[in-house]
């Protein structure tokens, strides 16, 4: 499958609403409002993955000066700022009809090339402990057990520093 990458617009929330709520328990997604901010804010980290027109999949994340994730990113958004070390990837999605398709790695690896072109030091997240080996498997290191307590979930700290 040919993938092409682009930034996301507003006119795709619709569709990226549909593939979060569909990848996410309602108390892990993020509002329509929340989403509709980080298209706004962050549209050089905001990545989406289309097959055929159609968007399958997206990776959406801030830059930040914290080396891990903190739960105000979940609900506020700023600007990126040039200068931070980090992007924090908040959503990795996909369609439940591509997934096991490698668009995640793909959509990963492109926040990877971006995070290259804007001189970060690393990319961070939370996940799950059973998507742990899925991010090893992307070059991101287990951290531990994340203060997060966001949506009442057990999450641990990821990272993936940037080689030059």
């Amino acid at each position: 499958m040919k993938l092409h990458f682009s930034k996301a617009q507003l006119n795709d929330l619709d569709t990226i609403m549909t593939i979060e709520t569909a990848g996410f328990t309602p108390q892990e997604a993020a509002t329509r409002t929340s989403m509709a901010a980080r298209i706004a804010n962050y549209p050089d980290t905001f990545i989406v993955a289309r097959a055929g027109g159609s968007i399958v999949g997206y990776v959406v994340g801030p830059a930040t000066d914290q080396s891990t994730i903190t739960d105000d990113l979940f609900s506020t958004s700023q600007p990126n700022r040039p200068d931070d070390p980090y992007i924090a990837v908040l959503s990795l999605a996909v369609s439940p009809h591509y997934r096991h398709q490698n668009v995640g790695s793909q959509l990963l690896e492109q926040l990877t090339q971006v995070a290259r072109t804007q001189n970060r030091q690393a990319i961070t997240l939370t996940c799950l402990q059973r998507l742990i080996p899925f991010y090893e498997h992307q070059g991101f290191q287990n951290k531990g057990r994340a203060a997060s307590t966001h949506a009442g979930e057990v999450w641990y700290n990821m990272v993936k520093k940037m080689l030059y």
